[in-house]
């Protein structure tokens, strides 16, 4: 759009008004005289546009096995989530259109997310993989002030080129390698939002409900059932634990009908349950994380490192295991999280186990990019057999 004026913003200057000039005298008087009126109090907005950014690595391993399936018909990546939004990249190895295909490979990014009007900038870029660092890089980022942000405006909308690359330069060059194609996408949404002042305002701080409940499971008032866990014992609330699993909510209250329940609670009886298959240091992370939704800060014990190089006997493995049996999704995540910013190829093999044994998929999903982005032979690990429910040495 073309820029336009938005006037000059000079106003016309008052003319004096009619009449008799009032002397001082006849002016209202409290103590001193005011020189001047009583300023109106100002108001101001403010536009703010940015971009919020993310990238993806897409390996495309076998690339002359892609070559040959059609003008016309591309390889997608996974689905990432950029700016709340999702996108994939299409590759089409015989190019786009027809007149294209035969010199040339096409490269897009697509809006996978049933949106309209997402305006976003865009970069692709062909990874080198002789360590040189001479990437082939089309990028939109560069350039907003000349055509600004792309406009996608519905799902599959798509901003690329049909000429990416000559096929025949791509294949003598260093950009595949053992027949593999290594593809970086990066994307910024534009996101704006206006920021104005109000004359009176009320800030709200942050829900902090959880130390509220933290504070409930110190001062042990009110708890009706204790677990007794290798000698410990830890006093709890029967209704936080049913409201927060549905584990603890089918063995706290499956026998008893609703008069039962509700005699239990006038009775005041603390009900004893017995766990032998936990240590105590994890049901007390268990306990913590159900009342207050935060994961325990034992930097030393969540340590993934151990003298045989497996996770499954540290604190985070343990707690990954409790979070699969009692049915806490998020402290699951919160474990899977955790583990991801320690996937280094001497502990892949055991942390895709782990994510294995306890269907922790993120974390899986994570392992196996890890492996195709950065092993050039598969490991050799132990890997389930969903089908047979074994387990069998394999690739990763």
């Amino acid at each position: 759009m073309d820029d336009e004026d938005a006037g000059s913003g000079v106003g016309s200057e008052a003319s004096p008004r009619s009449g008799p000039t009032p002397s001082p005298s006849s002016l209202p008087h409290h103590g001193a005289a005011r020189d001047t009126a009583a300023e109106p109090p100002t108001t101001s907005s403010r536009y703010v546009a940015h971009t919020v950014n993310g990238s993806h690595q897409f390996v495309m391993a076998g690339y002359s096995l892609a070559k040959g399936i059609g003008v016309g018909k591309y390889i997608a990546s996974e689905s990432f989530t950029v700016g709340g939004y999702k996108w994939e990249i299409y590759f089409y190895p015989d190019g786009k259109t027809y007149e294209d295909s035969s010199a040339f490979v096409s490269l897009f990014i697509a809006l996978a997310s049933d949106a309209t009007d997402v305006r976003a900038l865009f970069q692709l870029t062909l990874q080198d993989q002789s360590g040189k660092g001479k990437h082939k890089v089309h990028t939109h980022f560069d350039r907003p002030l000349e055509s600004g942000p792309y406009t996608l405006k519905y799902r599959g909308s798509m901003w690329g080129y049909k000429r990416f690359f000559r096929r025949s330069a791509l294949e003598s060059s260093y950009f595949l390698k053992d027949d593999c194609l290594k593809i970086k996408c990066t994307v910024g949404v534009v996101v704006s939002n206006m920021d104005y002042s109000r004359p009176h305002s009320i800030e709200v701080p942050e829900s902090d409900i959880g130390y509220p409940f933290g504070t409930l499971l110190d001062i042990q008032e009110g708890v009706d059932v204790t677990f007794c866990v290798a000698g410990e014992k830890f006093h709890a609330h029967k209704f936080v634990l049913a409201a927060r699993s549905s584990f603890f909510r089918s063995e706290l209250f499956k026998h008893e009908s609703d008069e039962e329940k509700n005699q239990a609670g006038t009775r005041n009886e603390i009900k004893q349950i017995i766990v032998d298959d936990m240590d105590p240091t994890v049901f007390k992370a268990v306990l913590y994380f159900i009342y207050t939704d935060n994961i325990v800060n034992y930097d030393d014990e969540f340590s993934t490192a151990s003298s045989d190089g497996s996770i499954f006997d540290t604190l985070v493995g343990k707690l990954m295991a409790a979070a699969d049996k009692y049915e806490l999704p998020r402290l699951k995540l919160l474990c899977e999280s955790y583990l991801c910013k320690h996937i280094f190829v001497n502990s892949l093999a055991t942390i895709l186990a782990l994510a294995d044994r306890y269907h922790a998929m993120e974390l899986k999903s994570v392992c196996l990019k890890f492996a195709a982005e950065n092993l050039s032979e598969p490991p050799i690990a132990a890997v389930r057999d969903t089908a047979n429910g074994c387990w069998v040495r394999g690739a990763v």
